[in-house]
């Protein structure tokens, strides 16, 4: 069942890449001088240049390989991850999700401080085994063909996945789509979950406070309407025509680039740039785990399925609780920022909070070392 993977991406496709980056037939450039059209002609042609002519995939390559990839087949579909133990025996498993526009190359820099945390000047005691998945349809998983992969069957499929890696005693952390899979598998595995660590959680305003609002829970409520009239687009369009956007996604590299590049512009604590906090290469390496695989319309496919329970959690009623202990990380830059009071409607145990001073969306991405110090914080108070 449990298969070793190994990434090798033939020359030729290498090769179409290049040549479809050289023709692209470019639109003209913006009207304005900023970014709030979307990104910027010259800088697209730019890092599309670089692409094309001097971006090193098989250096990405070697570096995943050198870890453990591996496949298995849960409920039908293969399903790709990253299984890397800890030198340490006592370290507790855990599974790592991702998100969109998002990979497992979000967690490269955050892997070794957390399976060897005394190679990085850590405690041994704070080790992890780490599972990290790529979503169904990202990545090197297989790419569903009937409806019905959305976050409930994703989390009962990582259930099994550590059953089968034989873990009866696990953590679940992850951002973006990571942090609805990880909650749903805290409810629907609760006997093996220790712990859960969410970036951010997901809870909507509590309308009991409105006449006694913070001043962080005005601002989070003046952004969550921000982020509905001017980042929402791209999530309606994948949650309503997913298909329609893909093809534009899966032929056109430039398509893909502007699509998701502009999200790293918008979501990190970037100060106006996204290469002032990620270099070239980690968009680009980023990029390759949608363009080699072809996952531009299977990916926005988990919009379809499953935006319409996010968009409840984030500001809808509460409905559920989730019961297992929950440690929450909250960066400045994210587009949801529920005060502690608001998800603890929600999340009944919280047992650790933090609000870093700095990061984005793509946290681990962004800042891994605020965010191995949170991981490990919390999970000190589960193991």
């Amino acid at each position: 069942m449990l298969q070793p993977f190994r990434i090798e991406i033939p020359e030729q496709e290498l090769a179409d890449l290049q040549a479809r980056l050289r023709a692209t037939r470019w639109a003209e450039r913006e009207t304005v001088e900023d970014w709030s059209q979307g990104v910027p002609l010259a800088y697209v042609q730019e890092l599309c240049a670089y692409w094309a002519d001097e971006y090193d995939w098989r250096a990405t390559e070697a570096r995943l390989n050198a870890l453990t990839n591996m496949r298995t087949e849960i409920d039908g579909l293969g399903i790709h991850f990253l299984h890397v133990r800890s030198p340490e025996p006592d370290a507790l498993p855990l599974v790592l999700t991702h998100g969109w526009p998002g990979s497992i190359i979000e967690f490269g820099k955050v892997i070794g401080p957390l399976t060897d945390p005394a190679a990085y000047g850590g405690n041994p005691a704070d080790a992890f085994h780490l599972v990290c998945p790529s979503l169904p349809g990202y990545g090197f998983s297989d790419r569903p063909s009937e409806p019905g992969w959305g976050i409930d069957r994703i989390a009962a499929a990582w259930a099994v996945l550590m059953e089968q890696l034989g873990y009866e005693r696990y953590g679940a952390a992850g951002s973006d789509w990571g942090t609805s899979v990880s909650t749903r598998l805290a409810q629907l595995d609760a006997e093996h979950v220790v712990g859960i660590h969410l970036v951010p959680p997901l809870a909507p305003p509590d309308p009991d406070t409105f006449d006694d609002l913070t001043e962080q829970e005005q601002t989070a409520l003046r952004t969550l309407e921000e982020a509905g009239r001017w980042e929402s687009g791209y999530s309606r369009m994948h949650a309503t025509r997913p298909q329609t956007a893909g093809y534009g996604l899966v032929d056109s590299p430039v398509a893909l680039c502007a699509w998701i590049i502009e999200k790293f512009w918008s979501w990190t604590d970037c100060d106006g740039h996204p290469e002032n906090v990620l270099t070239r290469d980690e968009l680009l390496d980023n990029l390759m785990l949608y363009w080699l695989p072809g996952t531009g319309a299977s990916a926005a496919r988990l919009y379809w399925e499953s935006i319409a329970q996010v968009d409840e959690w984030i500001s809808g009623a509460v409905r559920d609780t989730v019961d297992v202990p929950t440690g929450c990380s909250v960066f400045p830059k994210e587009l949801q920022r529920p005060s502690r009071r608001w998800a603890a409607r929600r999340f009944s145990d919280i047992r650790y909070w933090s609000e870093p001073a700095r990061g984005g969306h793509f946290a681990a991405f962004e800042q891994p070392e605020l965010f191995v110090e949170d991981v490990r914080a919390f999970f000190r108070l589960v193991r």
